[in-house]
């Protein structure tokens, strides 16, 4: 498992990546970075680390200067034009898994063991899951702890991969609580 979270333009580069390595990968989808995405790249920095992983052309190019502006000190990976064009069609989700390997390697991606301290019970118990209003709460949390909407199963992938400990998830699901009681 990549320690980093990996940044990239699309789904379709997160399928090729997702093939390489397990990691938590963010997708900004092209030039239309918004503050939303900007704020989970930096939070992501702050807490795991951020490899920037864009096209070998100049929009990935773009975006990753937009991001290297606005986030500092994250690493960059990079992939040939050869090694990532199909078909005439340039991008990582032309790279095979073993050239995203190595990218990700001379960025000097830290491995980890993969952590597995959230589950689908803590969703259940805490009603994140099974609840007419787990979908709002979830949106709450992710907002909460910085790491944006996902459903349980994405929200069980970014709570373990960014770290997040039980005494931040509980206090954050404390504020949820209270945000969703004052809503009545």
């Amino acid at each position: 498992m990549i320690k980093e979270v990996i940044v990239v333009e699309g789904r379709d580069d997160v399928t090729a990546v997702k093939k390489a390595v397990d990691s938590e990968i963010i997708a900004v989808g092209g030039f239309g970075i918004n503050s939303k995405v900007i704020d989970r790249i930096k939070e992501a920095q702050k807490r795991k680390g951020v490899i920037v992983l864009t096209d070998p052309d100049y929009a990935g190019e773009k975006i990753r200067s937009i991001i290297s502006k606005r986030v500092p000190g994250i690493k960059h990976a990079y992939i040939g034009r050869d090694e990532g064009t199909k078909d005439g069609d340039i991008g990582v989700e032309n790279a095979t898994p073993q050239v995203i390997l190595k990218a990700l390697k001379r960025a000097k991606a830290t491995v980890i063991e993969k952590r597995d301290f959230f589950t689908i019970e803590d969703m259940m118990f805490f009603k994140l899951t099974g609840d007419n209003k787990a979908k709002e709460r979830r949106h709450l949390l992710g907002k909460a702890l910085g790491i944006g909407y996902g459903n349980s199963n994405q929200l069980i992938s970014r709570l373990n991969n960014y770290g997040i400990t039980k005494e931040e998830f509980v206090e954050a699901m404390n504020e949820v609580e209270k945000l969703m009681e004052s809503e009545k």
